[in-house]
């Protein structure tokens, strides 16, 4: 019997805040940091030269410092991350400097990517080699990629041979993937024992691995023989073997599967823990609820932002770097909103001949491409869990477009009786019900195929979803509408 990692000491329990008191933390913090910000503008008014004030500042900046000390110290790890994540940069780096260096590990793997990268940058490579340095393999690969070269190579000198050896295969597994989160340390038995000895070594143990919800049975080469729940470990006599109570049936990932999968499947069977064994059958990790809903927190933010054509950026970042960012995707959405102009453009006799037209266009349009969200909704998220494949996507198809035909036709007939009321005309309110129903259905078929094909080419599905719904919609939304206009009206 074996665990995987040396026991530790006990860590301390900071004070865990719900959302409420965590706003009330950082309006706190702000309100500290704004009054040392006062005290010191007020110093420098006075005349150049005063010592007498600038020993008052430092006094007053000292006294902010140790209340802004005590209160972080009282603070949890992730508590503190969201405070850091939530001020500017100068200010992040001041509270920074005040969080005990016995946080800093947990902070740094608490925080976003982005701002994990300026707390780096603020700290010399004593501090981060120190903050580093009692990590475990997973966590220290999590942080490997943010970390100067030469610190990595420090930390690894102060590891284990097991240590480094599970500290290169997990930096060595894609960024997506099952190995790049699972977790080194759990507790292995043999089947071979009873429980009454499975107990007596788990009451030796200083404290079980997070998530511990089941001990994984292992052979002499580690090949993963079944799984003991601690409820069934707790309930069942002493004298059973191991062999007897353990389950044989499980579900086990692979290091080289989609954390997405495994998201998925934790979902579906409503897991705590899960075993990662290699293709030799052997235990090499195990992947927790912990993990999961980091990838799927992480999952749901990258798709909310890739529907706006955004990346992940500082929300405090310098202009220049959220321009990067954010202008690509509104240069395209320029371009694109100047097509549906082009278009409209060319029906500029049939619009001035009927300008009612000019009020009932945008309706078209704008329902649209409410239309085509809903769809392109659905299909991302179906494409996320892996309920789309090839036998069943010409059937989806047809479902969608058949489900936005039946809307469209009642949406378009409480459009056309609007058409009517306004224009008291029959031929318009034809015309309106008709452009709605086959706008409808262009941002059907838009929404389905956009992610589709993104998907099939190995590319995000969300990203710039939204921009090409729009101009898909908006461009032969008013093409199909003042068409038929023309065709029809004049």
């Amino acid at each position: 019997m074996t665990q995987s990692a040396a026991a530790q000491k006990p860590p301390a329990t900071p004070r865990r805040l719900d959302p409420e008191d965590a706003q009330h933390a950082l309006a706190e913090v702000q309100e500290r940091l704004r009054r040392q910000q006062l005290v010191a503008d007020l110093v420098h008014r006075q005349e150049e030269g005063d010592s007498k004030a600038s020993l008052v500042e430092d006094l007053v900046h000292r006294q902010h410092e140790a209340e802004l000390k005590t209160l972080l110290d009282g603070l949890h790890p992730a508590d503190i991350a969201f405070i850091l994540e939530s001020l500017p940069k100068d200010e992040r780096q001041a509270i920074w400097a005040l969080v005990s260096p016995e946080h800093d590990a947990d902070v740094l793997l608490e925080v976003e990517d982005w701002v994990r990268e300026s707390l780096i940058e603020a700290m010399d490579r004593q501090d981060l080699v120190a903050a580093t340095g009692n990590m475990d393999a997973d966590e220290l690969a999590d942080l490997a990629p943010d970390l100067p070269p030469d610190v990595v190579a420090e930390v690894q000198k102060g590891l284990t041979e097991e240590e480094r050896a599970q500290l290169l295969e997990a930096m060595g597994y894609p960024e997506d993937s099952v190995g790049a989160i699972m977790d080194f340390e759990m507790v292995r038995v043999r089947e071979d024992v009873t429980l009454e000895v499975v107990l007596r070594y788990l009451r030796r143990l200083h404290e079980l691995p997070d998530h511990t919800d089941q001990i994984f049975v292992v052979d002499r080469q580690d090949r993963l023989q079944g799984i003991l729940p601690l409820s069934r470990l707790l309930v069942s006599e002493p004298e059973t073997e191991v062999r007897a109570v353990m389950n044989s049936d499980f579900l086990a990932l692979n290091p080289l599967d989609s954390d997405a999968d495994a998201a998925g499947a934790f979902e579906r069977y409503d897991l705590v823990s899960a075993p990662v064994m290699d293709d030799q059958g052997r235990l090499i990790g195990r992947v927790t609820i912990a993990d999961v809903v980091d990838v799927m927190r992480e999952d749901s933010q990258e798709q909310a932002l890739s529907r706006a054509g955004l990346q992940e950026e500082d929300i405090f970042a310098p202009v220049a770097t959220a321009l990067r960012n954010r202008a690509p995707w509104l240069l395209f959405n320029l371009c694109t909103a100047a097509t549906a102009s082009f278009v409209a453009s060319q029906f500029e006799g049939t619009v001035s001949q009927i300008v009612i037209l000019a009020f009932l266009m945008s309706i078209v349009a704008g329902i649209g491409g409410n239309s085509g969200n809903q769809t392109m909704t659905l299909i991302i998220r179906a494409l996320a869990m892996g309920r789309i494949t090839g036998r069943n996507l010409w059937q989806l198809v047809k479902r969608e477009l058949f489900v936005t035909l039946m809307v469209g036709l009642c949406g378009s007939l409480v459009a056309a009786l609007f058409a009517w009321v306004i224009s008291h005309s029959v031929s318009i309110a034809l015309v309106m019900m008709a452009a709605m129903v086959c706008n409808m259905l262009v941002g059907a078929s838009v929404g389905v195929l956009v992610p589709m094909v993104r998907a099939r080419f190995g590319k995000d599905p969300a990203m710039g979803s939204s921009v090409l719904l729009t101009f898909a919609t908006d461009s032969l939304g008013f093409f199909i509408f003042l068409g038929l206009a023309t065709i029809f009206l004049l």
